[in-house]
């Protein structure tokens, strides 16, 4: 299977199916991601379509490996442009989400559908910017690198969020009795 990088560059050169392969691979994770933002499908699938189509008009010099990270921050910024204000970007949540993520790997290891149901409310009890620095590392797969990208702040910044996202879910999952969620 080629890389990201690979399809690219086959559409750099030509090859529009290319193109079309990398609209599959990442075109529902990230209309999932959009949803937790604008908490609404079709404003969601909309923007998904204009990242995508602002790449391929574009068609910008996206470093090996880096392709992810540059369609989530592109699709980031569109949302901040769509709602024209920030404060709702900061409002990241799982509402109306379950159905479309019950395998991701953020809920790996969990063993039935009432610990998933507890991980989920614990989720959504922690901060917005926890959360998606979550999202984005443990299911969306970036590295902190291409997380602080997207999330526009500093590797080390990212980092400190995940430690403490990290922390703040297992106080959370303490609450309800929950001390391993892979158990």
């Amino acid at each position: 299977m080629p890389t990201d990088s690979e399809l690219y560059n086959l559409y750099l050169s030509g090859d529009s199916s290319a193109y079309d392969e990398l609209m599959i691979r990442h075109g529902d994770s990230l209309t999932i991601y959009l949803n937790g933002y604008l908490h609404n499908w079709q404003d969601a699938e909309d923007l998904v379509i204009e990242a995508f189509a602002r790449i391929m008009v574009k068609k910008p010099a996206i470093k090996e490996g880096c392709f992810p990270a540059y369609l989530y921050k592109t699709a980031r910024n569109l949302a901040s442009r769509f709602h024209g204000a920030k404060s709702r970007l900061e409002t990241f949540t799982l509402d109306g989400m379950e159905e479309e993520i019950g395998g991701a790997a953020i809920e790996d290891g969990l063993l039935d559908e009432e610990r998933k149901r507890v991980f989920r409310l614990c989720f959504k009890r922690i901060d917005a910017e926890l959360r998606e620095v979550l999202w984005l590392v443990y299911v969306e797969d970036l590295s902190y690198a291409e997380a602080a990208d997207v999330m526009k702040v500093s590797k080390k910044r990212i980092d400190r969020l995940i430690q403490k996202g990290k922390e703040h879910l297992r106080q959370e999952l303490s609450k309800e009795g929950i001390s391993n969620a892979y158990e």
